[in-house]
């Protein structure tokens, strides 16, 4: 009992076999590719995937120690083998409904793709790959199993480039046998990771781990980095970046390289080298995290709008500052669409806290107010966090174009509280003795919207003018 529910999910989860870890993986995968409850989905699958690295212990504990039997009486590791031989795409993985941009995989892609490779892409490899990889499984020595998986990558990555590849007729059959379209969208990007894992692997040892500011010598580092032949090839150059990405604190300032190599702001000159996909990358980053704040909204989820809203105030203004970006060009208009998406969100739900605020703290004559009246908690704690909410949008409202609402907002809910607090104080002095409950409830979500407004202190001379108010009899049996 004393275990958290995350615990108890992840012993669960431990305790299953591999074949239904596995089973319940995929489902939960087509879940988020279906765009169905992907918080929970995607709990879940994180827990799962933490659960399947575990080493062998996690399979003793439940009472698996040996892998399922082919019918030839092989062992059958194909779930773990899979995810060796995806490894080198683990950090360009993405999940959910929202398309991949350059430099993405669909994690959903993966298991067609090994399926493919298993019956006609590189069937043979791949056997001998499985083969090494149940021998290592079973003897505990795995020497042999990072040339198998070598090996096994370069041939994949060989019968992609040779199934994608425009010449050798029309080849649309084949890759409809691959998996869906979006799988087939996926296969060249796969290929092009694989066959240069290497260099992937040794561009991200010679950058620094955290860049957060970069500046001149950072910007220098990567560049140097990256002047490999194997990283500069329009299909591989993405992921190189989405590494970079991965390591700065500021992802939009992707887009200083370009500026770099380009040698200048002017957006003619920056899309024409191949860096402009740093652009291309820090504007999908944008509207995907546009669609986040607007999903966290919807859902009354506050606790990482603060940092999603610093996060895009500081890309779009980057964007607007460092780049000269034309309105009419297709930079431009994408940076002007995700301006409106956010004022757009943003603005309909500052608009309604005034409203709210007042249906919690309105003053309504004692005849009115029933007996056993109350107040929802859970609401006042929604409220206040709205009221949080406006007072941040307050510092980034310029750069994201709701500078009028909030302000007005933010002054009209000032007015409103501090004149209401005073008012429900005086109704404690006196009033209906029956209705008195309810007014010490609203009078409290007062105190609470206080603090969010004006500060802990002036919220404390409110909530000590509340008890001075009470009746004596009433303050006396609280101190009892």
């Amino acid at each position: 009992m004393s275990q958290t529910p995350n615990e108890r999910l992840k012993e669960y989860l431990g305790q299953l076999t591999p074949q239904s870890q596995a089973l319940l993986m995929q489902e939960f995968e087509r879940a988020i590719a279906r765009g169905e409850d992907q918080a929970v989905a995607s709990i879940v699958l994180e827990m799962l995937r933490k659960v399947m690295r575990m080493p062998s212990a996690t399979a003793s504990a439940s009472g698996n120690l040996r892998a399922p039997v082919r019918a030839d009486g092989s062992r059958q590791h194909g779930g773990e083998a899979a995810r060796l031989f995806f490894r080198p795409l683990e950090p360009f993985l993405i999940e959910g409904s929202l398309p991949p941009r350059p430099g993405q995989v669909r994690r959903a892609s993966l298991m067609p793709v090994w399926q493919w490779l298993s019956r006609e892409g590189a069937p043979e490899p791949l056997r001998e790959f499985e083969t090494a990889y149940s021998d290592s499984r079973e003897t505990g020595v795995s020497r042999d199993i990072e040339i198998s998986v070598r090996k096994l990558q370069m041939a994949a990555a060989d019968a992609i480039f040779k199934l994608t590849s425009p010449a050798g007729g029309d080849k649309q059959r084949a890759l409809a046998r691959v998996g869906p379209p979006e799988v087939v969208e996926d296969l060249l990007p796969i290929g092009a990771v694989l066959h240069a894992r290497e260099a992937l692997d040794g561009f991200v040892a010679r950058i620094p781990g955290v860049m957060r500011v970069f500046g001149d010598s950072q910007i220098t580092s990567v560049c140097e980095a990256l002047n490999i032949p194997t990283l500069q090839t329009p299909q591989v150059l993405p992921f190189a970046l989405s590494l970079a990405i991965q390591r700065l604190t500021a992802p939009w300032q992707i887009i200083r390289l370009a500026i770099k190599i380009a040698a200048s702001d002017d957006e003619v000159r920056v899309a024409a080298t191949s860096y402009s996909v740093a652009v291309t990358i820090a504007l999908h980053d944008l509207f995907c995290l546009a669609s986040t704040l607007r999903f966290d909204i919807r859902r009354s989820q506050f606790a990482n709008v603060p940092e999603n809203l610093k996060a895009l105030h500081d890309g779009v203004r980057g964007l607007r500052t460092e780049l000269d970006l034309r309105q009419e060009s297709t930079w431009g208009k994408q940076l002007a669409s995700i301006r409106a998406d956010i004022s757009d969100t943003v603005q309909s739900e500052i608009e309604s806290v005034p409203g709210r605020v007042r249906r919690i703290l309105r003053q309504r004559p004692d005849k009115e107010i029933p007996i056993g009246s109350g107040i929802d908690g859970s609401e006042v704690d929604e409220v206040a966090a709205l009221i949080a909410f406006v007072a941040v949008c307050r510092t980034y409202a310029s750069e994201l174009a709701i500078n009028e609402v909030t302000l007005r907002s933010y002054s009209e809910l000032q007015q409103y509280v501090e004149k209401a607090t005073e008012a429900l104080v005086e109704s404690l002095r006196g009033g209906d003795i029956k209705a008195r409950a309810y007014r010490q409830m609203q009078a409290q979500a007062a105190v609470r919207f206080c603090e969010v407004l004006f500060g802990q202190e002036y919220a404390s001379l409110m909530s000590r003018a509340i008890d001075n108010a009470l009746p004596t009899e009433r303050k006396s049996s609280r101190a009892n």
